[in-house]
This record gives structure tokens, sequence and C-alpha cells, in this order.
């Protein structure tokens, strides 16, 4: 008796070339890198031959791109769904990688739990939420944040790290949810890009949010830190770049620079201040540790109290980030103990809620550990202990 063996049929999905070379230019990945995952990609770019259902769904997920809309007739339009502030040499930039839509996407789902949750709850809005307009003065809006937060130059502790540690208490026991990422959920393969962003504001009443681009440096983060608290007492939601260097042509993020400027260092008490000797970096790094901010914030402080002309501030300006780029690129990387850096990732104020929540059974397990960026209930269990929540 002769047993026949099936035929495996490969089955191939007829794509539309102009989705597939979409999907890579999107990504920001080089061709050279995608064609060594994908050795037949040109072949398929080129419509002379096409790729499995299997090999697409790779594709896709190596690209950060959602399968279905490998299906559609046309390449989509993609918009941030907040308004989108960030600039280069003050032109709009346009487009946004996967991983910074990916990260919105991602606050505005956990955003979106926290508002059922506090309304579940009857927690009170967040009063100073759209407390401000850009008509306010920018000396008096500080002071009311800098008064709210408790965050006065000498109530910073003794670091950066300290500094940035007390403001983010700070913000959460106001009642906002504060996240600091510098990769894309729990994926370490998908590091932010501080040039692309460097944070955003989803204002609400009930769950405003504040997210801070983590890869920055800690003195950066505290800036940007400060510039979406200005977005939230607006009441203003966007992503942008807050960026020192230049005159925003936005009047949003003029006032909002302006504000975290001034609450951050403020002008009284720069006003008499000394640069001793010719060392400019060594005035920058003494102010920026009285002050526990970056030394680009501290330079641009000077030049608002007119220690230089614009020409000056430029030329120091771009020679100064030049050399904190440098200094980051030859800082170690390292993830830090995960109980410690996880709930810092997601909010603790939001990992706490949806912790009580789940334990409370009213929300599933699987749902929280999605929100939480892991699978392992063990790992749950450790992080609810960690926060004191069992």
């Amino acid at each position: 008796m002769t047993v026949q063996v099936p035929l495996r049929v490969t089955v191939r999905v007829a794509v539309r070339v102009e989705l597939l070379t979409w999907a890579r230019d999107r990504s920001g990945i080089s061709p050279m890198e995608l064609g060594r995952k994908f050795p037949t990609l040109a072949e398929w770019e080129a419509g002379t031959k096409l790729p499995t259902l299997k090999q697409l769904e790779k594709f896709a997920q190596a690209t950060h791109t959602p399968i279905g809309y490998l299906f559609l007739p046309e390449p989509p339009e993609e918009s941030l769904p907040v308004p989108d502030f960030r600039t280069i040499g003050d032109v709009e930039i346009g487009q946004a990688s996967p991983d910074l839509l990916d990260t919105v996407y991602q606050c505005q789902q956990r955003q979106d739990w926290y508002r059922d949750f506090a309304r579940i709850h009857r927690e009170d809005p967040v009063l100073f939420v759209g407390a401000l307009t850009t008509d306010v003065d920018i000396v008096e809006a500080a002071r009311q944040m800098r008064t709210v937060l408790s965050f006065e130059p000498g109530e910073r502790g003794s670091t950066w790290s300290e500094a940035f540690s007390r403001l983010l208490n700070a913000v959460d026991q106001q009642g906002v949810l504060v996240m600091v990422n510098g990769i894309v959920g729990s994926n370490t393969h998908r590091k932010l890009d501080p040039e692309e962003f460097r944070g955003f504001a989803l204002s609400d009443d009930l769950a405003p949010l504040i997210f801070v681009n983590g890869a920055d440096t800690k003195a950066a983060q505290i800036f940007t830190l400060a510039h979406e608290l200005g977005h939230i007492w607006l009441g203003e939601s966007g992503v942008d770049d807050a960026d020192m260097a230049g005159s925003p042509t936005n009047v949003i993020e003029r006032w909002c620079n302006a504000v975290a400027a001034e609450f951050l260092v403020p002008a009284a008490a720069l006003q008499g201040v000394e640069l001793d000797g010719d060392d400019l970096t060594d005035n920058l790094e003494r102010l920026a540790r009285q002050f526990k901010v970056s030394t680009l914030v501290v330079l641009r402080r000077l030049f608002d109290m007119g220690y230089f002309t614009l020409s000056q501030f430029r030329t120091a300006y771009g020679e100064e980030r030049e050399r904190v780029r440098a200094i980051m690129e030859d800082r170690p990387s390292g993830g830090g103990n995960f109980y410690n850096t996880q709930p810092v990732r997601v909010s603790k104020r939001f990992a706490r809620a949806l912790i009580e929540s789940t334990l409370e059974g009213q929300t599933l397990h699987r749902d929280a550990y999605q929100m939480l960026g892991f699978k392992k209930h063990s790992t749950f269990d450790e992080l609810a202990r960690h926060l004191g929540v069992v």
C-alpha cells in the first residue's frame, strides 16, 4: 500500500509594493539592515516576487507596522493624535516615527483606563489643569508652579537625580500621571530618540499625563518635565522637543519654554551673578549644580539676562550641545532594578491604581499585565509588594 504524502503548498500574499516601501521608510531602518533579515526584500519591492504570509508577518513586526496596514490599497496618512509642536530650526518636523506613535498610543490607553478608575472612585479633578493662560506673566506662573510643587532652588536635594525624583514625586502626589521611559514600553530594542522628541503632555481634568523621554540626560529630563507641566497648567496637550536654543513661533511652546526656565532658574536668583574667569564650561557647570538643571538651561537663562549677545549665545549653545552629546555617548547604559524602574516607566500613581483594581477583581489580570509591560503573575505580585499595595 502506497501512502501519499500531501504536497505542501506555499501560499504567497499579493501585497502592493508601495506599501512595502512605505513600511520600510516609516520604520527608519536602513534598507541594508532590513535586507539582511529579508534577503528577497528587493524582489518584493520590485514586484518580481511575493512574500509568504509568515514572511509578511515577520516584516510587519520588524518594521513596527500593524499587519493590517499592509493589506490597504494605499499607504495610510498617519498623524499624531495630539498637537505636534516639534520643530527643527523653527520648522515643523511633520512625520512621527513608529516609536513615538506607539508611545503616545500606549499612554493614551493608560490615561483612558485611569480616567475611568478616577470616576469610579470619585476622585477630585486636578485643580491646576487649565488654571493658567498664555496671558499670565511668566514670573507669576512659575512662582505658582514652584509653590504648588514645593520646588524652590533650595528644596531640590544634592544631585540631579534627587532633584528629578523630588519633582516627579511632587507632581505624582498632585494627581498627574508621570511616565519616564527611554524605550517603547518594555522593548529594550526600541530606544527612544531625544532628537525626535523629549516629551509630551496629555491634558485631562481627572487623568493629566506627562511623558518624559528617559533616554535624555537627567538634567534635560528635569527641564522637559517642567515644560510639560506648563502644558498641563494651560490645559493644552502636545508633543514637543522642549528645545532651549530657539524661539518657537507657537505661542504655547514659547510660553511653556519661558515658564519652565523661570520655574527652574528664577531670574531673581541670577541677578548680579558673576562669571568667574574665562572658562565658560566651569561657570555653566557650577550654576547647573546649584539649580539642578542642564548647562544648556543655564546658558539660555544667562542669555535671557543679557550676559551674551545673540551671536555669542548661538555659538556657545552649539558648542555646549556637542559637548553634552559626547558625554551622553560615553555614558554607560543600564536598566537598573526592574521593580524600581518599572513604576517610573508607567507612573507610580497608575501602577498602584491598576494593581489595586486588579486585586479587587475590577480589572482582568491579562489587561493589567499588558498595561504594566510584563507577562508573569510572579512579577505582578512582586511589583505589588514593592509598591506597598499588599
